[in-house]
């Protein structure tokens, strides 16, 4: 997703995150005033796990069109968030990304009225965050590109895998095993079935540099894959 045309300005700032005796950083953008009551926030929440918020800044735009504001942030482990490279599998957990979710509800002071726009992986953090926590504040939930079932996720994906070369397939199949090569495949993946677009946003691009880039922290996806 590209960025807006206009887009508005922003604050963006470090959330304190208490989480297992530790305190960690969740770094976030917000656009608009969550402190003014007429309109529910807009928390929206990346893919991944191990995405970053840069390719969802077109939601900005709800704050300029509609006075909506909207709060992104980078989940743990990623982008100008808090890395843990050298935490393991165990630490990655539904209930880490939920108590950092609830932190930024916390943060702002909306627990009473917010909405949550969830894509990809974030659909699935933000539907759980609903059934576990069932938070009476949560105004309205919109889940966009989400799978229901991982299993039929991944069946979907390699059907749509048998036009490519044979070595994308290849490549794609590795997963978190290769991240360079499974980047990679992806980066070709998307080109036809993801972000049209080319060439690809800077947004796109940064976004992914996070995960497979030689910065990027791999630890994230591959604690949290299936």
């Amino acid at each position: 997703m590209a960025a807006p045309s206009s887009t508005p300005a922003s604050i963006e700032g470090q959330i304190d995150f208490p989480y297992g005796g530790e305190i960690f950083q969740t770094y976030y953008k917000l656009f608009g005033d969550p402190s003014n009551h007429s309109k529910h926030p807009l928390i929206v929440l990346h893919g991944g796990p191990g995405f970053v918020h840069n390719y969802l800044v077109a939601h900005s735009d709800l704050t300029t069109h509609h006075g909506i504001p909207v709060i992104l942030y980078d989940q743990i482990g990623n982008g100008r968030s808090t890395h843990l490279k050298e935490k393991g599998k165990e630490f990655w957990t539904i209930e880490l990304f939920i108590a950092e979710l609830e932190n930024v509800t916390t943060h702002f002071g909306i627990q009473d009225g917010f909405s949550i726009l969830g894509h990809s992986w974030g659909g699935m953090l933000a539907a759980e965050f609903e059934v576990r926590k069932q938070p009476p504040g949560l105004k309205s939930l919109i889940i966009t590109n989400s799978p229901p079932s991982w299993d039929l996720w991944d069946n979907s994906t390699k059907q749509l895998l048998q036009t490519f070369p044979e070595d994308v397939q290849q490549d794609f199949l590795l997963r978190m095993k290769d991240p360079p090569k499974f980047g990679a495949a992806m980066r070709k993946f998307h080109a036809v079935h993801g972000c049209t677009v080319q060439p690809f946003p800077e947004e796109f691009v940064y976004t992914m540099d996070q995960v497979f880039g030689p910065d990027g922290n791999t630890s994230v996806g591959t604690g949290m894959s299936p």
